[in-house]
């Protein structure tokens, strides 16, 4: 029996490069363990036989127990048959650890078919808890992509691709004492999903690039899926995108240096993907320029980032009226259109690229592309709502380390379809819309403005979209202008950038039938610091904080409840370029040490983990010693006059120290009317504005964001 395990362990070795990681994890164990896995195909089971150095026993339902390809392993492979329903059924396997054996559970039951994680039962986690057993995570990567899976359809199967086992630190789920009753399975199960979740994200650990990662997506996907695709209706394949890269990145090669931060000023088009693309496999780093902010803006942003060249194209700067900011820019930096590159590739280019393409050896030796993960991959700047934008610098680990956070999260795959209207100079559009898609074989369908609220239902419609992310303000744009039936076929829509009012996600469900998923994150979080999912969510929060990050909250005087949030994680940011120290990278660093981003948000946290947005320490006002929220402010206005925009601000005040006042679109708005919505909902007097002025028009940031800095000069100019 040992010759032919080890002549198995030597075939699977050679078929499938199998690689164990971790491997020092598997040293030092206690008597009593439970391996705990994910379950990606027929070959599981078999892996983790032949590859764990120490005999397991499986638990395995106990319906699949009497399958009779099973009953022919029973004699050489100990078996567990486990009935997760049935108290009994767990208390043996208990007494099992209890008597010294190592055990090997998939929590999820059963193999997956989203590529994902799919629901984690409790009763694995009850038994750990209760046998007091070590908890040793497996991470399966690889089996899934072979016909054993249950993935056809939606990735491309082979026959013989890498698989990877990627083992973690052995730890202990321990329940605390205030946790009693039928809490205790729940609890336990949690936990254990957390830990899986934490698994499946640490065993990738984003030790790639972006360019190197666009390659592999190109392995596992296949060259001739469609990724990317705009109302030009002229499809990329990653076959194409790869061409492409490769015939601008050689211009932009010999018009810059590697290293170099190269602005980009284009709407969301496919030429953008393919200019983004070909400054990254060249070893330039694209700074998205927020076409939005006028040009003495874009001459701030082009200094902060050290911009020497900037590329654009004569037909959007037409459409949209921009030629006066574009002479302005020209004068500054040099200006390079896309229609006359196009002129300068030839034939013979064209054919050198596309023989290039097809083999990942003579691309990589044709491009230049950073390995280092740690290196700048992007810069965005901040939006300037509350101050003057900086440059944010993201790391291709960043990038990588929050799409990772996501899709062990939420199970997107390769039949999805994205519908991304949100403009790729905003971190949510270029991380969520396009990089989680095109890095994930999804096909992204971008559309240039969000603000198009009849066009884009229909688009969503004619493409078939599955997956939407937008704003509040887009969200309940779309809501309002489509037919019921233009979402037909969306799967998820995440919102983000601003809080997610309670009639639009109520106009969505009823609508359209549809959960609108709310997130939180900072354009220094690459963005998402949290996100509500379909296996954990709240309507009242936004969602429960990535996996890979910690936080840390700092009490707020005058705050009883919540406090100022700092986050740490491989997503958070490499650094900042300040318009006063142009081309210097700064850290993230707070009280709390470095590599600690602080949000300026003041949140809550319960006892699951949902965080709940209070509104930014600068969104606060001090009225006469105590903190008003603004936001809490702005959304007592939205219950009495919904479907408008609103915008409070905080003016200086003599006798109080500050005052509240509040722009609303309703042109008839009076303060009584607030005061008596605010008895009704128990809020006190002090959180009702001192003024009230109805405006035509609340200024907005190209995001669709609030302008505060103009509402607050608004405000001032009316008082």
């Amino acid at each position: 029996m040992k010759t032919i395990i080890s002549m198995l362990r030597w075939l699977l070795s050679r078929l499938y490069k199998v690689e164990v990681r971790g491997e020092q994890h598997l040293k030092g164990l206690d008597e009593k363990v439970i391996v705990v896995a994910n379950h990606t195909s027929f070959l599981d089971a078999l892996l983790l036989f032949l590859f764990l150095p120490f005999p397991v026993t499986f638990a395995i339902n106990s319906y699949q127990h009497q399958q009779w390809y099973v009953r022919l392993f029973r004699d050489v492979v100990g078996m567990f048959p486990l009935d997760p329903t049935n108290p009994l059924s767990i208390r043996a396997l208990i007494q099992r650890l209890n008597e010294g054996g190592r055990v090997v559970i998939f929590p999820e039951g059963r193999i997956t078919v989203t590529g994902s994680l799919m629901k984690i039962y409790n009763g694995p986690g009850l038994v750990a808890i209760k046998s007091g057993a070590q908890v040793l995570p497996v991470a399966i990567e690889g089996a899934q992509f072979t016909p054993f899976s249950r993935l056809k359809g939606k990735v491309r199967l082979r026959w013989f691709p890498k698989i990877t086992l990627t083992v973690m630190p052995p730890r202990k789920i321990e329940l605390p004492e205030h946790v009693q009753g039928r809490e205790q399975r729940e609890y336990a199960g949690k936990q254990l999903s957390d830990l899986m979740t934490e698994m499946m994200f640490q065993a990738d650990g984003a030790q790639n690039t972006l360019f190197g990662r666009l390659l592999d997506a190109r392995n596992i996907y296949g060259g001739d899926h469609v990724v990317v695709d705009d109302p030009h209706k002229n499809p990329l394949t990653y076959n194409a995108l790869i061409i492409r890269t490769m015939l601008l990145g050689r211009i932009f090669e010999s018009r810059s240096n590697k290293g170099d931060n190269v602005g980009v000023l284009l709407p969301s088009m496919v030429g953008t993907v393919a200019t983004f693309w070909s400054l990254i496999a060249y070893g330039r780093v694209p700074a998205m320029l927020n076409f939005t902010v006028g040009s003495a803006g874009l001459i701030s942003a082009c200094e902060t980032a050290s911009l020497k060249l900037v590329v654009t194209s004569r037909q959007f700067i037409e459409k949209s009226g921009m030629e006066e900011v574009a002479q302005a820019l020209a004068e500054k930096v040099e200006l390079v259109y896309l229609e006359d590159l196009a002129g300068e590739i030839s034939k013979e280019d064209k054919l050198k690229a596309l023989a290039c393409s097809k083999l990942e050896s003579l691309i990589i030796n044709q491009t230049d592309f950073e390995t280092n993960p740690h290196a700048p991959a992007v810069v965005l700047f901040t939006s300037g709502s509350e101050g003057v934008p900086k440059g944010v610098v993201l790391s291709h680990r960043n990038l990588l380390s929050n799409i990772r956070q996501l899709t062990t999260r939420i199970d997107f795959n390769a039949n999805d379809v994205v519908l991304n209207a949100m403009p790729m100079f905003h971190s949510f559009g270029l991380t969520g819309g396009t990089l989680l898609a095109i890095l994930n074989g999804m096909k992204t369908v971008l559309y240039p403005s969000p603000l198009h609220y009849r066009v884009i239902p229909e688009v969503a419609y004619d493409v078939n979209a599955t997956i939407l992310f937008g704003t509040n303000t887009f969200l309940a744009g779309y809501a309002k202008a489509a037919h019921p039936y233009d979402f037909y076929s969306v799967r998820y829509v995440f919102a983000g950038a601003e809080k997610l009012k309670a009639d639009v996600r109520e106009m969505w469900q009823q609508k359209f039938g549809l959960r609108i998923f709310e997130g939180y994150g900072t354009t220094e979080c690459s963005p998402v610091v949290a996100a509500n999912t379909p296996m954990d969510y709240r309507p009242d929060a936004v969602g429960r904080l990535m996996p890979g990050m910690e936080y840390k909250l700092e009490p707020v005087p005058g705050l009883d409840d919540g406090g100022r949030l700092y986050v740490r994680g491989p997503n958070v940011m490499a650094g900042y370029l300040l318009h006063d120290r142009p081309g210097e990278l700064v850290p993230p660093e707070s009280e709390f040490g470095e590599g600690w981003y602080d949000t300026g948000d003041i949140v809550t946290l319960d006892e699951q983990g949902f965080i709940t947005i209070q509104g930014r320490v600068k969104r606060f006002a001090k009225v006469a010693g105590e903190m008003v929220s603004l936001t809490v402010v702005e959304n007592l206005a939205t219950q009495v006059w919904p479907d408008l925009m609103h915008a409070a601000v905080a003016l200086p005040d003599e006798g109080k120290g500050e005052k509240v006042v509040l722009l609303t679109e309703y042109q008839t708005a009076e303060r009584a009317t607030l005061a008596e919505q605010a008895r009704k909902d128990g809020l006190g007097e002090i959180c009702l504005p001192r003024q009230v002025f109805p405006v035509k028009e609340i200024p907005l940031l190209g995001t669709g964001k609030i302008d505060y800095i103009k509402s607050k000069a608004l405000a001032e100019s009316l008082s």
